[in-house]
């Protein structure tokens, strides 16, 4: 991307300055949304480009000042019609302050005031899909088109590119899959010290001899814990540990019905709901099997990619971006959606499996990872993204 460039309506390479691009989230607290623009951001900076993140803020947002990436904090998060359209023209200003050529956007409601601020400083506007956002009405489904209407749009998976084919008017030839990627510096089973599992299952007070299940993301129905909860049930096992891995981001309702549904189960030695991780690749390590038991599609399941590098054996529901993610049979179990038998049968075979068999399941979903899933190939990919069109002179 070196030396490649477009302003107003001039070419690339005739201004002589590295390229400036503005990614836009809502917040930079946890998520995938949030890891993939950091990486990004990260990339534009090693490719001798500038990059300028604007979001809500957070902890993540660190991270940015080891690159000397400037960080823009305004409400970003917001979907108050009328901080949308203030942050339009907050955007516009760093736009201009910048002299940015690209505007990325992540998110639907800050995709809005970037859509807007784009237009007004004629400058190249583009999308992230990362999600099959739902609509039930025109309204919502006109909310939802923003994400359609970059000059290129990035799909996270074949899954999500299909979604956007199907339910906007877009032209197929301005999609780019690009699945997220992982760090497999920091996602690797070598690279786990000790002291970290150890620590890790002494603040979780993990027993020694028992197997340990461990089903991340968030507390939110759809995610399916509930359906986790009567797998459990049915497999009819005390002597292991199942840990619910996840923020509740406020949901203390699903919080507070979980829990009395443990109880009612019988399973209050068994699952334990131990919130958000903040390592956990050594998270990963201590486990026996990773499960996703999401009940609606996922649109690429970062969590069970992650599993796999760690050499993890993984069980998956059929649905979203699982074809994608896995391959059925050979680097994970695969059931259907909401089915709680077709769970037990497959946590028992998971468990059941010996160190060798353990072992050969890990490699072929450690080399399935290594081939599909790395971060620089996410970021290289994104990075050719913003040099096509650095290269055109037209705004859409």
């Amino acid at each position: 991307m070196d030396g490649e460039y477009a302003s107003s309506n001039k070419p690339a390479a005739s201004l002589g300055r590295p390229p400036v691009i503005l990614q836009v989230v809502p917040s930079l607290v946890t998520g995938g949304v949030e890891r993939g623009c950091i990486d990004v951001a990260q990339a534009i900076a090693q490719a001798g480009g500038i990059g300028v993140v604007a979001s809500a803020g957070g902890p993540m947002a660190r991270e940015l000042e080891r690159w000397n990436v400037p960080h823009v904090t305004l409400p970003l998060s917001s979907k108050n019609p009328w901080t949308i359209w203030r942050n339009a023209a907050r955007l516009a200003e760093v736009i201009r302050h910048y002299d940015v050529d690209i505007v990325h956007a992540r998110s639907r409601a800050p995709a809005w005031s970037a859509l807007w601020a784009a237009r007004r400083t004629d400058r190249h506007f583009m999308t992230t899909f990362h999600a099959p956002y739902n609509f039930k009405s025109a309204l919502k489904r006109r909310y939802n088109s923003v994400m359609a209407r970059g000059e290129r749009i990035i799909a996270i998976s074949s899954f999500i590119r299909d979604h956007i084919l199907q339910n906007y008017a877009v032209d197929p030839a301005i999609v780019r899959v690009i699945p997220r990627g992982i760090d497999l510096g920091a996602y690797a089973p070598d690279r786990v010290a000790r002291h970290r599992l150890a620590d890790l299952a002494t603040r979780w007070r993990l027993p020694d001899d028992r197997p340990i299940i461990l089903l991340p993301g968030r507390l939110t129905r759809w995610k399916g814990q509930m359906v986790m909860l009567e797998a459990l049930a049915k497999l009819g096992r005390r002597d292991l540990c199942c840990l619910f891995v996840g923020s509740d981001q406020g949901r203390i309702a699903y919080r507070q019905e979980l829990m009395a549904r443990i109880a009612e189960l019988g399973l209050d030695d068994v699952v334990h709901l131990v919130d958000e991780c903040h390592d956990m690749p050594a998270a990963y390590m201590l486990a026996n099997v990773v499960v996703s038991a999401s009940t609606e599609p996922e649109a690429f399941g970062r969590v069970i990619v992650e599993a796999q590098a760690m050499g993890r054996p993984v069980i998956v529901t059929d649905h979203g971006a699982v074809a994608e993610t896995v391959d059925p049979g050979v680097t994970a179990w695969v059931v259907p959606p909401g089915d709680s038998a077709s769970l037990a049968e497959a946590l028992a075979q998971a468990l059941a499996i010996d160190d060798d068999q353990r072992a050969i399941l890990g490699a072929r979903g450690m080399a399935h990872v290594a081939m599909r899933f790395t971060k620089e190939r996410m970021t290289g990919d994104t990075l050719s993204v913003y040099t096509e069109l650095l290269a055109e002179t037209t705004r859409l």
